[in-house]
């Protein structure tokens, strides 16, 4: 068996054929603000928005976005966006 360590690199990224929808799960622990965060964000792009989960305490959610996205640049915008948002925790 080879356990020669593998980096991941340019050659490795999938080929994404925009414009296409790309889903993201965005988790917080208000989802008003969370629901503001993405509409900000996104903007008037053709979008979804749906709750995804609530942890069992009530103190996480998470809601499921998929967004119509014309190109590499839109696509990494919005994640960089959602990550830096300041009522948004994670982005996945």
């Amino acid at each position: 068996m080879n356990n020669e360590l593998r980096t991941f690199g340019e050659q490795d990224r999938p080929e994404i054929d925009y414009p296409c929808r790309w889903a993201y799960k965005v988790v917080g622990d208000d989802e008003q603000r969370v629901r503001a965060a993405v509409r900000r964000v996104v903007g008037d792009a053709d979008h979804t928005l749906e709750l995804s989960n609530k942890s069992r305490t009530g103190k996480y959610i998470s809601l499921a976005l998929e967004v119509l996205v014309r190109d590499e640049e839109q696509r990494r915008r919005i994640g960089q966006s959602l990550h830096e948002h300041d009522d948004v925790r994670i982005v996945l």
